[in-house]
């Protein structure tokens, strides 16, 4: 497929893994998430990367370098630009957070399926070895 074209907000809600990468370009990609009830993704911070995030459903807590804190929900929008330390939390015990993220350039090999938050850590911990 030369781009990526598809319902979007029908993709983010039916996924119900940790992380699915949809779509790499040279620029940017386009990835699926959801976190599971009072999961987190995790401190991080990416050095070249911008974030772009849109939740789709649940609510979620974005905490900025550790001290500033964003309540979002359905419909919002979050930008992390490069650089800041961010995590996203799931601050409901009973439902999913599902969003869909930018990241600008691309920060996963395309393809990427992670089912768990396990899957995703065992991962990333292997790339950085």
């Amino acid at each position: 497929m030369t781009g990526y074209v598809g319902p979007i907000e029908k993709a983010t809600l039916n996924n119900s893994f940790f992380r699915q990468v949809l779509f790499t370009g040279k620029y940017s990609q386009l990835v699926v998430m959801c976190l599971q009830p009072n999961e987190e993704i995790g401190n991080e911070v990416h050095a070249n990367v911008d974030q772009f995030f849109r939740i789709e459903e649940g609510n979620a807590k974005f905490v900025f370098n550790d001290k500033e804190e964003h309540l979002v929900g359905d419909g919002d929008a979050v930008v992390v630009p490069a650089g800041i330390f961010h995590n996203v939390i799931n601050t409901s015990s009973t439902k999913p957070v599902r969003l869909y993220t930018i990241y600008t350039p691309p920060n996963h090999p395309d393809g990427t399926v992670h089912k768990t938050k396990a899957e995703a850590d065992a991962a990333e911990a292997a790339e950085h070895h």
